[in-house]
C-alpha cells in the first residue's frame, strides 16, 4: 500500500508546478493588486477582501489561467470585475435612511409600556383582595389553564363550587375600577 496522498504521474506533477507558479504569482504581484483594489475601493479592508475572493476564484481555475502570457494582468481585471460586481450587489442591498416623518406615518401608534404594567399591577393587587379560595380559583383557571374539574381536584372541592367561586371573582371584579388601588374602595 503506497503512503502517497496524490497519485504518481505527469498529472500530479502538472498539478504540484501549477500550485508553485500560483504561490509565484501572489508573492509578485500581491501588493500591486491590493494597492489597485485600494484605489478602486477606497478602502484598504475592503480592498483585501476583495483581493481574496478573487484569489479563491483564480485558485480554482488557476490551470486555465496560468497558460497565458501574463496570468498577473488576468487576476488585474478579475480584481476589476469583482469590484463592480460588488457594486452592483451593494447597490441592491443598500438601504437608504428615511426621514422620520415617513417612518412615523408607517408606524402604528404604540401605547407607553408602562401604562400596561400599570394595569397588570393593579389587576393583580385586585386578584389579592379577594377571598384565598377565588383568587386561587381564577388562577388555576386563566393563569395555569385548568379545567373546573382539575381545579375542584387542586383544592378538594366539587366542580360547582369551583364555578361559583369563579362566577363571584369575576363579578367583584367587574365591579371594581381597575384604575384605582383595591385600598381605596
Amino acid at each position: 500500500m503506497s503512503t502517497r496522498t496524490r497519485p504518481a504521474g505527469p498529472d500530479s506533477d502538472a498539478v504540484t508546478v501549477a500550485a508553485r507558479a500560483l504561490d509565484d504569482v501572489v508573492r509578485d504581484h500581491l501588493p500591486g493588486l491590493l494597492r489597485y483594489a485600494t484605489v478602486l475601493v477606497g478602502d484598504g479592508h475592503t480592498a483585501a477582501d476583495l483581493v481574496q475572493e478573487v484569489l479563491l476564484r483564480a485558485h480554482v481555475r488557476w490551470t486555465r489561467i496560468s497558460l497565458m502570457d501574463r496570468p498577473d494582468l488576468y487576476l488585474r481585471r478579475m480584481v476589476t470585475n469583482e469590484h463592480l460586481s460588488w457594486r452592483r450587489r451593494w447597490h441592491v442591498r443598500t438601504i437608504q435612511p428615511a426621514d422620520d416623518a415617513v417612518l412615523a406615518s408607517h408606524a402604528r401608534p404604540q401605547g407607553d409600556h408602562a401604562e400596561h404594567v400599570v394595569r397588570d399591577d393593579a389587576l393583580w393587587r385586585h386578584l389579592t383582595a379577594l377571598p384565598p379560595r377565588q383568587r386561587a380559583v381564577l388562577v388555576l383557571r386563566y393563569y395555569e389553564g385548568l379545567a373546573d374539574a382539575e381545579i375542584a381536584t387542586v383544592l378538594g372541592t366539587s366542580g360547582a363550587t369551583v364555578r361559583s367561586h369563579a362566577s363571584r371573582a369575576l363579578a367583584a371584579l367587574r365591579l371594581t375600577d381597575l384604575t384605582t388601588p383595591p385600598e381605596d374602595r
